[in-house]
């Protein structure tokens, strides 16, 4: 059974981030990420996506619109033989919304999202990876104990110390590292 999985955020990471994306026609994928999927499927990694979706909180696009959107997108990984196991999203946000769910424990860079994915399955977290595009993504990945955290962006500056994160400039880096560049667990 495969206990390891990579958590990818949506926007920004699998499609650029023009904000609040939720129609297909706005919907761009990131170049490189069919590729990177399929490198990660192949070495055995479960693919779950963990996404913010505030624009929900914020009413500016309903669940299920959202929802219609996550279905094309996961059909679109298949369709490049990627399997999308699992999207979790939060469709909070702390000052929108109904009050009694602003204060969840879903939204990055709280790791709600990603603690569920390794409970529902049954993943080994220091096996596991994040990639996202901002700090919150990797703070998410930290507080659930991930072995990994990439970051793809070369404009944020501040980042955890230590060897557990590494910084990205595109999703094909993450088919050939240079040496050094990220500590991804070790194959087992």
């Amino acid at each position: 059974m495969t206990n390891k999985a990579v958590f990818l955020d949506r926007d920004g990471v699998i499609n650029v981030d023009h904000g609040y994306v939720y129609r297909k026609e706005d919907f761009e994928f990131v170049d490189g990420i069919f590729e990177a999927c399929r490198h990660f499927q192949e070495q055995g990694y479960l693919l779950i996506v963990v996404t913010n979706q505030s624009g929900i909180a914020r009413g500016m696009y309903s669940e299920a619109q959202f929802q219609e959107l996550t279905d094309w997108m996961v059909e679109r990984f298949k369709e490049q033989g990627v399997t999308i196991t699992k999207v979790y999203h939060c469709p909070h946000h702390p000052d929108f919304g109904p009050a009694d769910e602003r204060d969840c424990d879903c939204r990055k860079p709280k790791p709600g999202m990603i603690l569920r994915g390794i409970e529902e399955f049954e993943l080994e977290p220091k096996l596991c990876l994040m990639v996202g595009d901002k700090v919150s993504d990797m703070t998410a990945a930290e507080s659930a104990d991930l072995g990994t955290g990439i970051l793809l962006n070369d404009e944020v500056e501040k980042l955890s110390e230590g060897n557990r994160f590494c910084r990205i400039n595109n999703l094909k880096q993450l088919l050939t590292p240079p040496e050094g560049v990220c500590n991804c667990p070790e194959e087992s």
